[in-house]
């Protein structure tokens, strides 16, 4: 790992992007001062808990090690008291539009404050008239729906621990899901729509629960209008808040019990179902959307991700519900009926900050500057994304065309949380890092041997004190969660990523360590050449996997997105400019221009399906979560010729 290629160095002397006066938020500049002052980790997060609600007060902010580790023994508090119900109580908040949503078909709804703490808690006493006791499992399988959180609230109130299923999925995904879950309730939408067509998840979730026993009950949304009639064991929605009317008080837990377990998607037979706890993800998603985004007066926070996708509640159901914001929620496809839906959006409910993935930028700019100019936003103030790395180009459109700072974040599904990036409002820029850790983290970068390695050389990202979101198990599989995240580093969470600091301190993480491969004994990231594809002027998206090759071992391809225009000889001047920035180790041995790119809902592009359409003629794996299979279909036609 000691070989810095020309394109790594590039991307290591990236320059300083210092927050312009408009851009900076002098509040927010003392605040983190005074956070990243405080003495240590532990200090910082008792300043957090500080922040919220407490029934009963903590003797102790933490015990044991990254391994082991429990915060604020003693204490108790309620997530859902933190997130509604505080804000419902106080007049000055109770009016507040706590979640403005807008479906597919062009239909809204809008939820105060009040409205929602009414809502949770007689969804809540409905729940317990159904059996629903503290510690059982509800799944929650559903789109983005007003209903996705008052479900996740209504099992935070009761301290039902709640597992929130990918709508894409089908019966198979969904009934191993329900079965490693144990789930005793299902809350389902009859349907959802998608590119304007309704699908029918009621009818997959009757066909998997077959398979699944523990499932007692389930409560269906009537998202369609349509009245679907009910079979034995079904509940409609309305009708059990009807039952619940009374409502129910929050329960006040023990802030490491389990509060939620979500399942990775993958190619392994059995799901591997992450736990977060209770007091560790209120605190920690509280702190992540505090700096991330940070509550502004008349702020609406669009977090334009799958309520499936771990960043939703994080971001949304929890983190941001707990920094009292207004969230935007948007059920269907961005692109639907017309590419202009994302602005529009932004327009109608008055949107100041928006949180996506990187894949939302890229389609923006394939859409066009004249499309951006037609809807200027003038009150947009935050773009920040995650969940794939952040292109130089992708980083630069953004900003010179929507004119607002791109706040680039890294986390996992395990750290239930991001936690380094740059802090809005307060913090200087570079295009593509992932800015400096926020407080209450801390990493190193080490060799294969486990050794640190210094500023400007690739390693091994690794975590070396513990912090509240971190993953506290496998569902039912304690081994697994040590043997999978703690034997190859012991004494540090192993991220499984690849990451190097550059010399200003800025932290740049290359992707998973999975995805560097030996081409004639050359270690190279894949991450790294598509950084190179991506900076060529008509690719608009692009992703490189690595293939078997007789000679070689492994060599890179590529799979990319053209602009409109684009010219024929696009393919080659790619692979020129890799082995020029590169080197000739670096070489791609085919470049596939594809239509479209298998993505998740969530907009992460299935780099693994790309490689078995290459290797296997199709997938060999789980497709459960990909949003559009056609677009397997446009890969499947460029590579078969």
């Amino acid at each position: 790992m000691s070989d810095t290629p020309d394109s790594l160095a590039q991307l290591l002397n990236a320059p300083i992007i210092p927050l312009p006066a408009e851009w900076t938020v002098p509040e927010r500049v003392e605040q983190l001062a005074a956070a990243r002052a405080l003495d240590g980790p532990d200090a910082y997060w008792e300043w957090v808990a500080q922040q919220q609600r407490w029934s009963t007060p903590w003797t102790t902010v933490r015990t044991g090690g990254i391994e082991d580790f429990r915060y604020f023994e003693g204490g108790r508090l309620n997530v859902a008291d933190n997130c509604v119900d505080r804000w419902a109580e106080d007049p000055a908040t109770a009016g507040r539009a706590a979640v403005v949503w807008e479906g597919e078909p062009g239909d809204t709804r809008t939820l105060t404050y009040a409205e929602l703490a009414d809502e949770v808690s007689r969804l809540a006493a409905g729940l317990l008239e159904l059996g629903v006791t503290k510690g059982d499992v509800v799944a929650i399988y559903m789109p983005n729906l007003v209903e996705a959180f008052t479900s996740i609230h209504a099992c935070n109130r009761i301290g039902a621990i709640y597992t929130v299923l990918f709508s894409g999925f089908a019966e198979e995904a969904v009934a191993s899901r329900l079965a490693a879950a144990r789930a005793k309730v299902v809350v389902v939408a009859d349907a959802i729509y998608r590119r304007t067509k309704p699908i029918p998840l009621l009818e997959t979730l009757r066909a998997a629960r077959v398979r699944t026993p523990t499932v007692t009950a389930t409560v269906v949304v009537d998202r369609t209008g349509d009245g679907v009639p009910l079979l034995e064991g079904e509940h409609a929605y309305a009708k059990v808040l009807e039952t619940g009317a009374a409502g129910t008080p929050a329960v006040p837990l023990d802030p490491n019990e389990p509060s939620f377990l979500i399942f990775t998607s993958g190619t392994e037979s059995k799901p591997k179902g992450v736990v977060h706890s209770v007091g560790g993800f209120l605190l920690g998603t509280w702190a992540n959307a505090h700096w991330q985004a940070g509550y502004e007066e008349g702020d609406v926070y669009w977090v334009a991700a799958d309520v499936g996708w771990l960043t939703f509640p994080i971001q949304a159901v929890v983190g941001g519900l707990a920094c009292g914001m207004t969230i935007a929620c948007f059920e269907g496809a961005l692109d639907t009926p017309t590419t202009a839906r994302f602005y529009e959006i932004c327009e109608r409910h008055a949107v100041t900050k928006v949180l996506c993935a990187p894949t939302l930028l890229r389609m923006l700019r394939k859409f066009g500057d004249d499309l951006a100019a037609a809807h200027p936003l003038p009150g947009l103030k935050l773009i920040t994304v995650q969940g794939e790395p952040l292109d130089g180009d992708t980083f630069g459109w953004t900003t010179d065309t929507l004119h607002v700072p791109v706040v680039n974040a890294y986390g996992q599904t395990e750290t239930g949380s991001t936690w380094t990036y740059p802090v809005y409002g307060a913090e200087d820029l570079k295009a593509g890092s992932v800015g400096t850790p926020v407080p209450g983290h801390a990493y190193e970068i080490l060799d294969d041997d486990g050794q640190p390695v210094p500023a400007g050389v690739k390693g091994n990202l690794v975590l070396t004190s513990p912090f509240p979101t971190l993953a506290r198990t496998v569902w039912d599989d304690h081994d697994r969660y040590l043997a999978t995240y703690f034997s190859r580093f012991p004494g540090k969470y192993a991220t499984n990523d690849e990451a190097v600091l550059d010399h200003d301190g800025h932290l740049w993480v290359l992707g998973r360590a999975d995805d560097v491969i030996n081409v004639a004994a050359h270690r190279i990231s894949t991450m790294e050449i598509e950084a190179v594809v991506t900076a060529h002027p008509d690719v608009v998206e692009a992703a490189v996997v690595g293939v078997p090759d007789v000679t070689k071992g492994t060599v890179p391809i590529a799979f990319v997105t053209l602009r409109t225009g684009a010219g024929d000889d696009a393919s080659a001047q790619i692979r020129a400019r890799v082995v020029q920035e590169m080197g000739g180790y670096a070489q791609l041995d085919r470049v596939y221009v594809t239509s479209a790119m298998p993505k998740t809902r969530t907009g992460k592009t299935m780099r693994r399906l790309l490689r078995d359409v290459v290797v296997h003629g199709g997938p060999t794996g789980d497709i459960s979560a990909m949003e559009d299979p056609s677009a397997l279909d446009a890969v499947a036609a460029v590579v078969k010729p």
